[in-house]
């Protein structure tokens, strides 16, 4: 086991949470109204007794927003977490399906499947969480290596006791961050850099969302709101539901 090299952590934090924050610029420059109406639930909206272009597309837009960045974010811890393994335990990223770090600690070869949070799955995707993980083990077996071999959900944060199913281990928040990287204050020491690169980027970030939401109600007044200003809900759900004609 080796000490983490706080300098070297700091470098891979600035450089790779740059990357983060240039994919969020690029996804809300992106943005298209057609695609976020399709995708959204106009009765929600209704139900809601939102009523003018404003009020509809900032909620559009933040909750578009959220769902990417939670992917685009979960990209980045993943990535991060490999990369401190590496430092103290020399894992790797592994090749296995499904799989994302494989290292060896204490005598024990670990596979570990990385998620941002505890919400992360379906029934459907830990049944698929458990395939991958019985076929990884199954493929070690008929390979050379002779360590014991364990299966680890690894949550980046949450604060759930660690579970042993029978099947995998599964560790949240403190205790994920303590077994990849041997330090329990690793997850409290994360977030000052976090928030340091966080700032250089703000207000890059508020001047492109602000544009990006006058661009999306000028297009969905013009669209989709009557002569009042009111939104014309039959045609906006005709719109986003309507498959008959």
């Amino acid at each position: 086991m080796a000490q983490l090299d706080q300098t070297r952590l700091l470098d891979f934090i600035n450089e790779n949470i740059n990357t983060f924050h240039e994919k969020r610029l690029r996804k809300i420059q992106g943005i298209k109204l057609h695609e976020v109406l399709r995708r959204k639930n106009p009765y929600l909206f209704r139900a809601k007794n939102i009523d003018t272009a404003r009020e509809l597309v900032t909620g559009l837009l933040e909750a578009t927003l959220s769902s990417s960045e939670e992917g685009l974010f979960g990209g980045f811890l993943e990535a991060l977490a490999i990369y401190v393994n590496q430092q103290v335990y020399g894992g790797q990223k592994s090749s296995s399906p499904g799989i994302d770090l494989d290292f060896v600690r204490d005598g024990t070869r670990y596979l570990v499947a990385i998620k941002s949070g505890p919400n992360w799955g379906n029934s459907s995707q830990y049944q698929a969480l458990r395939e991958n993980f019985k076929k990884a083990l199954r493929i070690l077996r008929q390979s050379s290596q002779s360590l014991p071999a364990r299966t680890v959900l690894g949550i980046c944060y949450g604060s759930a006791a660690p579970v042993d199913n029978g099947e995998y281990w599964r560790l949240e928040g403190q205790a994920f961050w303590e077994f990849i990287s041997g330090s329990s204050s690793l997850y409290l020491d994360l977030i000052e850099p976090l928030g340091t690169a966080a700032q250089q980027h703000y207000e890059a970030f508020v001047a492109e969302k602000e544009r990006t939401l006058e661009r999306l109600i000028t297009e969905f007044a013009e669209q989709f709101s009557g002569i009042n200003g009111q939104i014309d809900w039959d045609k906006l759900v005709r719109y986003n539901s309507g498959n008959l004609s």
